[in-house]
């Protein structure tokens, strides 16, 4: 058997290297906060792209397509170093327009925005889109979104989608706790997910106060995000049968 050469071993090892970097796999990010959508929260998802100028998509779906949040989006990023794009799912069939999927994983990022988390849900699920959405992320897609908006990557939460009573909505699971945004701005947002936790109806997880919001890459919490020093997030579990509310330590941004 002939003995291979050091250079021979050295390029054989160098290129396993190489075929090592180009097969590795994407970190899978999303930034959930609280509340409504705020610049310091675009400018995080932008640093989040790595991109100097990445494209983001905003999804007005839980607002019904909403022009005002369309607009809100679009005058948010006016001056930033972004390419801002939304997509609206009341459309009528066009050869010129691009398929949802299409549209969606030409993007560096997407923001879904607040509303109605069970008629976004359903739709979505209609059109195909959670499918999409799932497979951008997987992609390094970076996803973010805020109340409706956040709820959505979780395994669920409670939700005013219905009339009356706020009921509990399942997410899409992408991320594998429970969520709770307006923790303490709507006043029956915690009482009713404490009790929750407590009644095994649903398991650990997250609360984000509106102007605070938490890092997760590969389903992992890696930091908290605040916009001033009164709003903050939790991590919330059952432990002997009481519930244990831990304060996550939070970087102001601006």
């Amino acid at each position: 058997m002939k003995k291979l050469s050091h250079l021979t071993i050295v390029l054989l090892l160098l290129g396993s290297t190489l075929l090592a970097q180009n097969t590795t796999t994407p970190t899978r990010t999303i930034f959930a906060y609280g509340g409504a959508l705020q610049k310091a929260f675009i400018k995080e998802v932008i640093t989040l792209t790595g991109k100097p100028k990445p494209k983001i998509c905003f999804l007005p779906t839980a607002s019904a397509d909403n022009p005002y949040a369309i607009i809100q989006f679009l005058t948010l990023c006016r001056e930033l170093s972004v390419e801002p794009y939304y997509l609206g799912v009341w459309v009528n069939a066009s050869p010129e327009q691009q398929t949802f999927e299409e549209r969606l994983m030409s993007m560096d990022a997407i923001i879904v925005g607040g509303g109605n988390t069970l008629n976004m849900i359903a739709i979505w699920r209609a059109q195909g889109i959670d499918t999409v959405l799932q497979k951008a992320y997987r992609n390094g897609t970076v996803l973010a979104g805020g109340s409706a908006g956040s709820l959505c990557w979780f395994t669920g939460g409670y939700s005013d989608s219905r009339p009356k009573n706020m009921t509990i909505v399942n997410g899409l699971g992408i991320l594998p706790y429970s969520h709770c945004p307006h923790y303490h701005s709507e006043p029956t947002r915690k009482p009713l997910y404490v009790s929750a936790l407590l009644d095994g109806k649903m398991g650990p997880g997250y609360a984000c106060d509106d102007k605070a919001g938490i890092l997760f890459q590969n389903e992992r919490y890696t930091k908290a995000f605040s916009l001033d020093s009164d709003d903050h997030c939790y991590f919330l579990s059952v432990k002997s049968g009481k519930i244990d509310e831990e304060l996550l330590p939070t970087e102001i941004i601006e």
